[in-house]
């Protein structure tokens, strides 16, 4: 009897599961067939459940090569715009420069919205500038404006100068003439001192202390387990379940960490009537404006408060150190740009006392053109997303994109295209020279986006960026180390792009 039931119960179960992996493959079929039911031409989905995009769980390519692959057989196939597959969700993908302003720009009434999952309730510190849409990110988008005016960058750049000058003692002292070094750790702790300070009003002491709260909890952000990565792409497909489970955008280590950082700070602040010149003051101010100042009605809540030093500070530490990784690995193999970029340096800064100042950084152009060249190579955000917030008619064409839909803008795709540069894989600043950058559609260079999604801190991170170039190259040589692997190998699994084994220079001083 125990063995007819037990049987009975085993056969049970096996039905039970073959009936719904049925269903859940069925089920992807249906929705595979999305584009092709509205007679939309569209890319085949690789796989199920993945569709067009790799399988975290075994995929050792990056998400901005995937997109740049995606680009090119649409590309090939002469589309200016096509349907992919985000796991079940259909996804549309734009190409044509063109629509791309349309989207970024002429008719952003309907993409205002980049469709990342926010759980303002269970997650607060999830509802930051970046990801929020709406009247929301309306309202605080313009709030946080004036926070990035020339005005306030100059008050806070002398905290990056200060920076660079630590920057300058560590390479003298322990890296120049001594060791190879992994100049992405180097120069994350830079932007970590930077950032934390502008952020947070806090010291990090990074080259001190490597492995503070600050540098462990920001490397974690842009390294995420197979489970985070699951969770996410849970989170985008099911966003009104992932809500209804409590589930959090943001680990709650990460979160809790930095919640109870900047809530600490700013009561310290207002109990000791202390001020300083950063991004947190700005905020603290903006929190205790009338609400006749604030614009609508509303100034902001900690939680606010908290979710924006959050991004600023995420944002801002890992792409503009990546930024300069990749910048110093492109000098390291191009020695004769490198040799261009330091005259230019040691010029500028002989008609300025010899000082790193705010007019003296403006002065780097050819640096300019060789940070734009970079971040063509190597954007940080492959990918831009939007979602629509209505049905939306493409210009020139029968296609209807539905509200809800998510919409990819490949900037690697964009950036790569020999349309637009000539042999893309190349290293070549003058490519944004002034006469060149006129002679090419605006929107073929997107590494901040465009539109009134452009990124709010472009100009902190080109700032920051020149000054970690200028105290690094102003009196030392770099070189590549043998250590390196070439070609560079990207992170399957960082959300921004970057090299997973580092990238490992000789250093030496002049």
């Amino acid at each position: 009897m125990f063995v007819f039931i037990t049987s009975s119960f085993l056969t049970n179960v096996v039905a039970v599961l073959v009936t719904t992996i049925a269903i859940v493959y069925a089920f992807f079929i249906w929705s595979f067939q999305y584009w092709k039911r509205k007679g939309v031409p569209y890319l085949e989905p690789k796989s199920i459940p993945f569709g067009n995009v790799p399988n975290p769980l075994t995929s050792k390519m990056s998400f901005g090569e995937n997109a740049r692959q995606l680009y090119q057989e649409a590309k090939t196939r002469g589309l200016k715009h096509c349907g992919i597959f985000i796991m079940s969700k259909p996804t549309w993908f734009v190409l044509d420069l063109d629509l791309l302003r349309h989207v970024f720009t002429k008719d952003f009434q309907f993409f205002t919205d980049r469709g990342l999952f926010v759980n303002e309730k269970d997650d607060p510190i999830s509802a930051h500038l970046f990801a929020l849409g709406g009247v929301k990110w309306k309202h605080l988008r313009s709030k946080l404006s004036p926070t990035f005016t020339s005005g306030k960058m100059k008050m806070m750049f002398q905290t990056m100068v200060d920076c660079g000058l630590i920057l300058e003692k560590y390479i003298e002292e322990d890296v120049a003439n001594k060791k190879v070094v992994d100049i992405k750790d180097v120069l994350g702790r830079f932007s970590t001192d930077i950032i934390g300070s502008c952020a947070f009003g806090l010291e990090c002491n990074s080259f001190k202390e490597p492995n503070s709260l600050f540098r462990v909890y920001g490397k974690k952000v842009f390294d995420p387990s197979i489970f985070d990565l699951l969770k996410g792409f849970f989170s985008v497909l099911f966003p009104n379940l992932a809500k209804a489970l409590g589930t959090h955008a943001v680990p709650s280590d990460i979160s809790n960490f930095y919640t109870k950082v900047v809530e600490d700070t700013v009561s310290y602040r207002e109990k000791n009537k202390v001020t300083r010149n950063d991004f947190l003051q700005l905020l603290i101010e903006l929190k205790n404006k009338t609400t006749e100042v604030a614009g609508d009605g509303k100034s902001l809540t900690m939680d606010e408060i908290v979710a924006q030093s959050f991004i600023f500070f995420i944002a801002g530490f890992e792409t503009s150190s990546t930024t300069m990784t990749f910048a110093l690995f492109e000098l390291a193999t191009h020695p004769e740009i490198q040799d261009k970029v330091r005259t230019e340096i040691q010029d500028v800064l002989s008609r300025h006392d010899n000082k790193i100042t705010y007019d003296s950084i403006n002065e780097l152009v050819y640096m300019k053109q060789v940070i734009d060249e970079t971040l063509r190579k190597y954007p940080p955000v492959a990918v831009i997303t939007r979602e629509a917030v209505a049905d939306y008619k493409v210009p020139g064409d029968d296609t209807v994109v539905e509200k809800g839909t998510l919409v990819f803008l490949p900037v690697i795709g964009v950036h790569y295209d020999e349309d637009y540069y000539e042999n893309p894989e190349a290293f070549d600043p003058d490519r944004f020279s002034p006469e060149n950058k006129h002679k090419r559609h605006p929107y073929s260079h997107l590494p901040f986006g465009e539109g009134p999604r452009v990124c709010i801190g472009e100009r902190f991170g080109i700032m920051q960026t020149k000054v970690g170039l200028t105290a690094l190259l102003k009196n030392h040589r770099i070189t590549l180390n043998e250590k390196t692997k070439v070609p560079l190998v990207m992170s399957p699994r960082s959300q921004v792009t970057s090299v997973d084994e580092g990238i490992w220079l000789n250093v030496r001083k002049l």
